[in-house]
């Protein structure tokens, strides 16, 4: 099984915040270890927005203290370039554009009892644990979602 972490920044990472994000990243993943044992671990800066860590457990497991070893990378990261990697308050979804926004939950609760949030609005489920999941329960629509047993739209 190849399980998954998704972080999403509290903003867009600009150009030059993305070529050192990428580069530490990939640099701490080639290193990233579970009690000895090389990890099969990529990452991937998705829209700007999102860091997603995988790791292929049928070769080596993550543990705890190699989980600790990526949120460690993760919080030097914020420091360097001055951005959030940890704020669950922030919500993403997609405007009626297809652009994507950050907003606070206050901010899309009110999007959603104005109706600019609707039951298809793509929203990100930042939540999943299974890589193979990335790609058909990442971005659903508000209705399929987490988001839908805690928001009510109209």
């Amino acid at each position: 099984m190849k399980k998954t972490w998704i972080y999403q920044a509290d903003r867009f990472f600009t150009q030059p915040e993305l070529e050192i994000a990428k580069n530490r990243l990939q640099e701490f993943v080639q290193e990233w270890t579970a009690h000895g044992s090389q990890l099969a671990g990529s990452v991937e800066i998705k829209y700007n927005l999102f860091i997603i860590f995988i790791v292929d457990e049928s070769l080596a497991h993550v543990t705890g203290c190699s989980i600790d070893k990526s949120v460690r990378v993760l919080k030097e990261l914020e420091e360097e370039i001055n951005i959030g990697l940890f704020n669950r308050m922030l919500l993403s979804y997609r405007d009626q554009e297809g652009t994507i926004q950050l907003v606070s939950r206050d901010v899309f609760e009110a999007l959603c009892k104005e109706g600019e949030v609707t039951e298809e609005t793509i929203v990100f489920n930042n939540i999943l644990q299974s890589a193979d999941d990335l790609s058909n329960k990442w971005e659903v629509p508000f209705k399929d979602s987490w988001h839908q047993a805690v928001f009510s739209c109209r």
